[in-house]
């Protein structure tokens, strides 16, 4: 396998192996929100996590695409017990930044193989990842507020 091809592997396993663990972020999050926003909130979390996977499975098929072996892996998992729905935005918030630059990084190594199928890829997911951090920092806001928080 080429280096570049190897980089490319490298990376769509590291993006399948994060959207994943994005997954049962989103999951965890929609069993832990209460009070009375808790029913569009839940539903939020949870179209987030089906998204989520949708994203693991098109690394997955572009690691199969490129011949290649997708990982049985998962991204690190972790427990802040922060469950205030402020709390849990911005720990989404945080993740959405985090899967961003996996895809930057995608779209710089597709560049440098000259591959236009997993560019344009890369640059869909960006811009799908980049309005769900516009989404979120929309929902950290105050109402009435203009101004980013991100």
């Amino acid at each position: 396998m080429s280096g570049q091809k190897k980089a490319l592997v490298a990376k769509l396993n590291e993006i399948l192996e994060y959207e994943l663990a994005g997954v049962v972020r989103y999951t965890h999050y929609s069993f832990m929100v209460f009070g009375y926003s808790r029913i569009p909130i839940v539903g939020w979390l949870r179209g987030a996590a089906t998204e989520t996977l949708t994203h693991a499975h098109e690394a997955g098929e572009m690691v199969t695409h490129l011949g290649e072996h997708p990982s049985l892996g998962i991204g690190s998992l972790l427990e802040t017990s922060q469950h205030d729905i402020h709390d849990i935005l911005k720990e989404s918030l945080e993740f959405e930044k985090q899967g961003v630059k996996h895809y930057y990084e995608l779209l710089d190594i597709a560049q440098k193989a000259d591959s236009v199928l997993i560019e344009e890829y890369a640059r869909r997911l960006i811009a799908e990842e980049e309005t769900h951090i516009g989404d979120i920092d929309k929902m950290l806001r105050k109402p009435g507020e203009i101004a980013s928080v991100a």
